[in-house]
């Protein structure tokens, strides 16, 4: 696995992030054919709550990784919609602090909680919040831990559902893999307006399966190139994407390799004063033709940079052009169907980006399961107070 033996991957303190990186399509096979049994009881609690108000508010919401969950799928649930119900992606860690800025007693709300625990001391104050200041308040909890605080609480709550995902993903390594993709991958088949295509969820896993399979020797090969900066850029979802790809290779780095992200139109807007000759950025590009010219405008941007700078470019499709421009391409999608929607490409770049932030962490001399031996950050957070709130 990941050209490491078994020996190896218990003597370098990484087995259980290499397994979990390593088990996604099997996970989200696992998870699509959870949500197909329980489509009409999970479908039909959302679809009840649109039909009984004029207008609901989605508010998909975590901390950390469990954060940009949400934030990778509001993008293209609001495109689906149209208007038609609100989605926002909202951190708990912002709502804790500002509740009556994002909560709103007149407006029927649906929290979605997105946990890999369920224990975190802001997703559960979270709730209690809506709960609090809400009139008409739902809960959908998306969690890998039937026995999180968040999962036990709304047991005989008849305004709530749990959305279990399979037991593997509840991740024992630090940083959040599997439990982030698969709990993606439901949302988005939960929420979605029309189902999803199962021949694409299918062709997704399938490639996600060969990549990670393959994958190992090209990252090895980057990693020969010194950087200690990285920049994950993308264009909608996948700007949002962005997000986890960087906080991946800072987590899994302890900081070691400072990481960002920008969107490929906002890097050139201050951010882009990071580059030096030890940074390397990694473009997750859209399919979408009009997005895609403004990621190739980018791409030739950077390749021109005389800093000495490198780029890794993430596409569908095999492209002689985004060939000729960065030093590294990760074609994820070479012969299959066209995927025509960015939500199944994200699945197949996170995977690549969690590859190569695990690799660098043992580059750097790191134990992946636990980079922050020191205590600095933990799997479940610690020190957050939780403050009485008074309306």
């Amino acid at each position: 696995m990941f050209n490491l033996s078994s020996g190896e991957l218990h003597e370098k303190q990484t087995i259980h992030t290499a397994s979990e990186i390593y088990q996604q399509p099997e996970v989200w096979h696992e998870t699509i054919k959870m949500i197909e049994r329980e489509q009409g009881r999970l479908r039909g609690f959302v679809k009840s709550i649109f039909a009984k108000h004029e207008s609901v508010r989605v508010i998909l919401t975590g901390a950390g990784t469990s954060a940009f969950a949400g934030n990778t799928l509001v993008t293209e649930l609001n495109r689906q919609y149209q208007g038609k119900i609100k989605f926002e992606a909202i951190a708990t860690t912002d709502i804790v602090s500002n509740p009556e800025s994002y909560l709103f007693k007149d407006v029927p709300t649906i929290m979605v909680s997105y946990a890999r625990s369920g224990n975190s001391p802001e997703s559960v104050a979270s709730v209690a919040l809506g709960e609090q200041i809400i009139d008409e308040f739902y809960q959908v909890v998306i969690t890998c831990n039937e026995e999180g605080q968040l999962a036990q609480n709304i047991q005989s709550d008849d305004n709530s559902i749990t959305l279990l995902m399979p037991k593997k993903s509840n991740d024992k390594s630090l940083a959040m893999t599997s439990s982030f993709s698969s709990m993606v991958l439901a949302s988005f088949a939960l929420f979605s307006e029309q189902p999803l295509s199962e021949n694409k969820v299918n062709q997704s896993i399938q490639n996600t399966s060969v990549l990670l399979d393959s994958i190992t020797d090209r990252i090895e090969d980057i990693l020969t190139f010194p950087f200690e900066r990285v920049i994950y850029l993308g264009s909608g979802l996948l700007s949002e994407l962005s997000r986890e790809g960087a906080l991946k290779m800072l987590e899994l780095t302890a900081g070691r390799v400072m990481a960002m992200h920008e969107s490929s139109l906002g890097f050139r807007h201050g951010p882009k004063s990071v580059i030096n000759k030890k940074s390397v950025a990694v473009l997750f590009m859209s399919e979408d033709p009009y997005t895609r010219k403004y990621d190739m405008d980018i791409l030739r941007e950077l390749a021109a940079d005389d800093s000495g700078m490198k780029v890794i470019a993430l596409t569908e499709k095999s492209d002689d052009t985004v060939a000729a421009l960065a030093d590294w391409v990760i074609t994820v999608n070479p012969e299959g169907e066209d995927f025509e929607n960015d939500m199944y490409l994200a699945l197949q770049y996170i995977a690549f980006a969690q590859t190569f932030a695990m690799k660098k962490s043992l580059h750097v001399g790191l134990s992946p399961d636990n980079p922050s031996p020191d205590g600095v950050i933990n799997r479940v957070v610690k020190g957050v107070t939780i403050y009485p709130f008074e309306t």
